[in-house]
């Protein structure tokens, strides 16, 4: 799309979501349910581990304007049960809010990745999801090792509470590479989100598809969450899923 546009025309475009991607589908990013993804370009934490690092810039052409998602997603009503939102980090977007209403308004529920970078979006749109899994990094001590950005932590501990209190289905997940969460950062984390109601976690292993990071590759150890480790964090949830990188 030309940068020569109107300024009528990109106020229009500016009220679009700005999609940096999609899947098809998928029936493991919204449990139970056969799903689209719709990856939000943009976000602003540059976490290591990340895999999918070219979502990072928002300053970026979208990779198909969101009415021709729409007319895709439309395409799909009654083949598919559910829409994710994912990215990126899709609570970036200030179109998010009208985007899940285009959604819903096509019978597909609706389900959010998130790392909760913006707690006050988050709340806007919780009531219109039906899903959430939500990325949480470390121990809240440890979180701008990891993300970057200073502060973050108070962000992603305000989301957690938003998610729990919201009453809305959740995941909290945390991904774990030896070199950046030990089980000393696990341990806290565990205790700081079941202190705060966190009933159903998933550990998953560090996977480099995607990561840009030759260093973390290197040093990643497959099946570091072995079963002793994972059983200790087991026991602290009603629902808890592991995922090795080998599984």
């Amino acid at each position: 799309m030309s940068a020569l546009i109107s300024s009528s025309a990109g106020t229009m475009a500016d009220r679009e979501l700005k999609v940096g991607g999609y899947a098809r589908f998928t029936s493991t990013d919204y449990p139970g349910e056969l799903a689209a993804v719709v990856f939000v370009q943009g976000c602003p934490w540059r976490c290591g581990y990340c895999h999918n690092p070219h979502l990072q810039p928002r300053d970026v052409a979208p990779a198909i304007a969101w009415r021709d998602m729409l007319a895709f997603l439309a395409g799909r009503a009654g083949l598919l049960d559910a829409v994710v939102f994912s990215g990126g980090e899709p609570t970036l977007d200030p179109a998010l809010e009208d985007a899940m209403r285009s959604v819903k308004a096509l019978g597909f529920k609706v389900g959010l990745h998130t790392a909760g970078i913006y707690p006050e979006r988050l709340k806007q749109v919780l009531p219109l999801t039906d899903w959430v899994g939500l990325d949480i990094k470390t121990s809240f001590e440890a979180y701008d090792e990891i993300t970057g950005v200073s502060g973050s932590a108070q962000a992603a501990r305000t989301a957690a509470r938003l998610v729990i209190e919201s009453g809305v289905p959740y995941e909290f997940r945390t991904t774990i590479h030896p070199r950046l969460t030990t089980p000393r950062h696990l341990a806290a984390l565990v205790e700081q989100i079941s202190g705060m109601g966190c009933e159903t976690y998933a550990l998953q292993d560090f996977r480099s598809v995607g990561c840009r990071s030759q260093d973390l590759i290197n040093s990643a150890s497959e099946g570091v969450l072995h079963g002793e480790l994972a059983g200790q964090v087991k026991s602290r949830f009603r629902q808890f899923t592991l995922r090795q990188a080998n599984g």
